[in-house]
């Protein structure tokens, strides 16, 4: 084998690396590796801006994908902190290199529920049906009353959304909710 063929070989092998290993972290968690788009991230930052997001507040981005939601809400909080927590190895690396010129990112590869999320002003998702009961019970644990919550696309379902904006993006909108948020 020649050494360019060496090299192919293990090209090859490292982007099929990097697949398989968004299709284990999909299976884990039940969520893929959404990019939310311009609309989508514009109706998140206008529902913190309703809640008063205050200056140097903490903001979690759990699931934080590709970047582009956190780079959107570093670009709109430029005084926030934006604190991504990503699992997927792939899209982590993507979203370091993609927010590595912005100092009030900070991103940790990771499983969110194994973060202390107790500082936080605001966090924000984007997830899938399937771990929204168990990220509630985790928020539930961490955050203090009155928390600002947004979530995009995927809502909590026993919990009552302050205010929603309608999306014109892939899934719907997005709904703001004020930590605990359980329904009457």
């Amino acid at each position: 084998m020649s050494g360019l063929d060496l090299l192919s070989t293990l090209a090859v092998l490292l982007v099929a690396a990097l697949c398989l290993s968004i299709l284990i972290v999909q299976g884990l968690t039940g969520v893929p590796p959404l990019s939310s788009n311009s609309t989508e991230t514009a109706a998140v930052v206008a529902l913190l801006r309703q809640a008063g997001l205050a200056e140097g507040a903490v903001v979690y981005e759990l699931g934080s994908g590709w970047g582009s939601l956190v780079i959107a809400l570093a670009r709109a909080f430029p005084k926030a902190e934006i604190r991504g927590i990503e699992m997927s190895p792939l899209p982590y690396w993507v979203s370091r290199f993609r927010a590595r010129t912005m100092p009030n990112v900070l991103l940790r590869r990771g499983n969110f529920h194994d973060h202390d999320l107790g500082d936080a002003q605001a966090v924000t998702c984007y997830l899938m049906i399937k771990p929204m009961p168990k990220l509630a019970a985790l928020l539930d644990r961490t955050l203090r009353p009155g928390t600002a919550v947004v979530s995009l696309s995927f809502w909590f379902r026993d919990r009552q959304a302050a205010a929603t904006l309608e999306s014109p993006g892939r899934l719907g909108a997005a709904a703001l909710y004020y930590w605990p948020a359980r329904r009457a």
